[in-house]
């Protein structure tokens, strides 16, 4: 069955419960003890009081209209006294106007930054579950750790009910110190972080909830204590496989062997994505086929939702599952010839993870000038520019270069910019000469991303295979490897040659004079297009009359006018200057 898309209808906030309405809001700093001067006397009978409380309400006067400013102080001082009658002893002390560094002053102001500290907990403590370790991963379940995310470690448990993802993310609490070997050899600890590192990716996941291709949430609780076993082993086992791909690699979350009984995480329980795509064996051009578009289905429903942006779109963030069994493609050579569709043969289906980079619009928010914005402002730590240690780091330059220069190829003009030059926080756009915002949309990032997972494919799936495919029936042999291999690699040839027009365009690299794509909507576009994914395969039955709508907003009328169907009357002013820019968008900006 071809899996359909839901339309882009917005929600309002009265539809359906909001997900994450019950995150514990962040705590706030209390101001010092105050203490408000004492009130002016109610008027009394001489008979109840007697001439000795008249006088003591002359002096409250006196010493009122004489030091107005220290109430407080006055307060303070006499009980520290501990005087039978304290008003009398205010005469004395009202007159002694104390410097502006006496300690009392500053007390208050030392004491709101501890309690902020201690009640960060507490916070927590009383919205969300606190489990142990063993609670999350009993005896009899599997527990395995699958990549290391923007502030998190990713595991998958897996048991007799099912399999679950979950993100791991230390809080501020008591953990052991580094051994002594690990000093030596200079392994630097990822820092902890509040909860509120993860809220902005929560609302994204709620936002994008409803969209096939992203995660699914379940739950969130605190984990407080010592490592079991297993995820001490399974940590060991990623930790080793991470030094094998990057020697140089300095920095990791700590080890489990040095949890305390006080040591506490916040758990982000997700919906099981599958497996990462740089885990994944890749078994046919179909797979290539589907993960590509799938992406950028994905992308393109985002973009017209919530104005997203992944931003760090790489193998370790897109996970892959089977959700049903491969179909055939048409036997007879003139049917085949006749379907161009490459979409929807694999059975395979995509999941895009950690959205700890992304930017995101509310969709509900209105007007659009004072819509909430989600984004991680990476100009706060340059370094995933400059660092050179893994292929994505390209593209987190060419990410930049765009913002920078309004492109981010190569060339002599307009070269894509080294790592050496990412040094200065806030740099000027070249066109705007403003400094560069992470906050505003440039929705040409996730065309990069789709670039780098192009790229990825089509290397992943001769370079890194070396053995038969399970199933192929061709054995172990060396004879056996190198006619699948051959086979292969002429698959991914036909892949190419077939994509070698929208690859022009989809190309970060490309000439200047070749139009580029503005959008991951442009690429669906595209593959629309050029048959290779249906018109029906993007549309899904609303109820009630049966009329189809489009998960995106330009497979309606406006695609038909486009692509030489019929349609029922002219495009609208606003599809027509909606569309027109993705049509003449060029790298060079101009």
């Amino acid at each position: 069955m071809v899996r359909k898309y839901g339309k882009p209808v917005r929600k309002t906030r009265g539809e359906g419960e909001i997900l994450f309405a019950e995150l514990p809001k962040s705590p706030l700093k209390r101001s010092g003890p105050t203490t408000k001067p004492e009130a002016q006397p109610q008027p009394v009978s001489v008979e109840e009081l007697g001439k000795c409380l008249m006088e003591i309400v002359i002096a409250d006067s006196e010493a009122e209209t004489e030091s107005d400013e220290e109430p407080r102080a006055s307060e303070r001082k006499g009980a520290k006294l501990g005087s039978d009658t304290p008003v009398q002893d205010e005469p004395t002390v009202q007159p002694i106007s104390p410097p502006p560094s006496d300690p009392p002053q500053a007390t208050p102001s030392d004491g709101p930054e501890e309690e902020y500290q201690t009640n960060e907990f507490s916070e927590i403590e009383e919205s969300l579950r606190i489990l142990t370790w063993d609670d999350v991963c009993p005896p009899g379940d599997t527990i395995q750790k699958i990549a290391e995310a923007s502030y998190a470690e990713v595991y998958r448990i897996t048991n007799d009910r099912g399999t679950s993802i979950i993100k791991v993310i230390r809080l501020h609490s008591p953990i052991k110190p580094q051994t002594k070997a690990q000093e030596k050899s200079g392994l630097v600890d990822e820092e902890p972080h509040s909860e509120e590192s993860l809220a902005g990716e929560l609302q994204i996941s709620e936002w994008l909830a409803d969209v096939p291709g992203f995660v699914i949430y379940k739950e969130r609780y605190v984990v407080q204590g010592k490592a079991p076993k297993a995820l001490l082993e399974t940590h060991q086992v990623f930790h080793r496989r991470m030094k094998r791909q990057d020697p140089d690699r300095l920095q990791f979350y700590p080890s489990p062997s040095r949890y305390l009984d006080e040591t506490k995480f916040l758990v982000v329980e997700l919906g099981d994505a599958g497996t990462a795509l740089e885990d994944f064996a890749l078994d046919d051009v179909d797979q290539v086929w589907d993960i590509f578009l799938h992406a950028a289905i994905a992308l393109a429903r985002a973009e017209e939702l919530v104005q997203f942006e992944h931003r760090d779109l790489h193998e370790g963030n897109l996970c892959i599952r089977r959700a049903r069994p491969p179909k055939p493609h048409p036997t007879n050579k003139e049917d085949h010839n006749n379907n161009p569709c490459k979409f929807g043969f694999s059975g395979l289906e995509i999941t895009i993870l950690d959205y700890g980079l992304s930017r995101a619009s509310d969709p509900f928010s209105s007007p659009a000038s004072s819509e909430e914005v989600i984004y991680s402002d990476l100009e706060s730590d340059l370094s995933i520019f400059t660092s050179t240690h893994a292929l994505q780091c390209t593209t987190y330059r060419q990410m930049r270069s765009y913002l920078l220069r309004g492109t981010s190829r190569g060339g002599r003009k307009d070269p894509l910019l080294d790592p050496a030059t990412h040094q200065t926080p806030h740099d000027l756009d070249i066109t705007t000469l403003k400094p560069i915002s992470w906050r505003d949309y440039h929705p040409y990032t996730n065309v990069l991303w789709l670039s780098y997972i192009y790229h990825f494919l089509t290397e992943h799936f001769v370079k890194y295979w070396s053995y038969p495919s399970a199933g192929s029936g061709l054995g172990g042999s060396k004879t056996a490897a190198a006619a699948e291999k051959k086979a292969r690699e002429e698959s991914i040839t036909r892949f190419k040659q077939e994509t070698k027009e929208m690859w022009t365009h989809l190309d970060p690299m490309a000439s200047r004079k070749i139009l580029s794509f503005s959008c991951a909507v442009d690429v669906v576009r595209f593959a629309v297009e050029a048959g290779w994914v249906r018109q029906e395969q993007l549309l899904e039955d609303c109820g009630g009359d049966g009329e189809g709508r489009s998960m995106l907003s330009f497979v309606d009328d406006s695609f038909a006018t486009d692509y030489g169907q019929e349609s029922s009357g002219e495009e609208d002013e606003s599809s027509r200057l909606r569309r027109s820019p993705r049509r003449k968008t060029s790298r060079s900006g101009e």
